[in-house]
């Protein structure tokens, strides 16, 4: 008796080892930037692309950074012709697929910034995904009107 369970034990180890898994390792961040911000501004934005190179599904659940009060997730969108911005609690990453970030949709938001962003500089941001856990990736500051129009909350 003591043997089958051992092999039952052993074998659902065995499939459990088999099973897909998303690690932060198979998170890929690429062009992660945020627009430099005059010297007494409150918010920015920053703007990235999200790789899931794992065969299971993931989800962006928070952000957290140290150069703002408040980093959230944040959605840019049009309803009934008036641009709209608001939190969304997550973005899905596909198995195998990309998120975009960018100006006009998805974008972490930091609220209450404790610095200015100058051109030329790097700031660490964390991506919290709900089966990857923590992700850190560098934001490099670009000049004010860099990488696509602007955009302010």
């Amino acid at each position: 008796m003591k043997t089958r369970v051992f092999l039952v034990a052993a074998l659902m180890l065995a499939a459990l080892s088999l099973s897909p898994k998303t690690f932060a390792a198979d998170i890929t961040v690429s062009d992660a930037w945020a627009r430099a911000t005059p010297p007494k501004a409150k918010s920015a934005a920053a703007y990235l692309g999200l790789k899931n190179n794992s065969g299971e599904a993931d989800q962006l659940i928070a952000v957290k950074s140290a150069i703002a009060k408040k980093t959230q997730i944040h959605r840019t969108s049009m309803e009934n012709g008036i641009m709209k911005m608001g939190r969304v609690e997550g973005i899905d990453v596909p198995a195998g697929g990309m998120a975009m970030l960018k100006p006009g949709g998805h974008h972490v938001m930091f609220m209450g910034l404790k610095q200015q962003l100058k051109e030329g500089s790097h700031f660490p941001l964390t991506l919290v995904f709900a089966k990857a856990g923590e992700v850190t990736a560098m934001v490099k500051v670009m000049k004010p009107g860099g990488m696509g129009h602007h955009h302010h909350h």
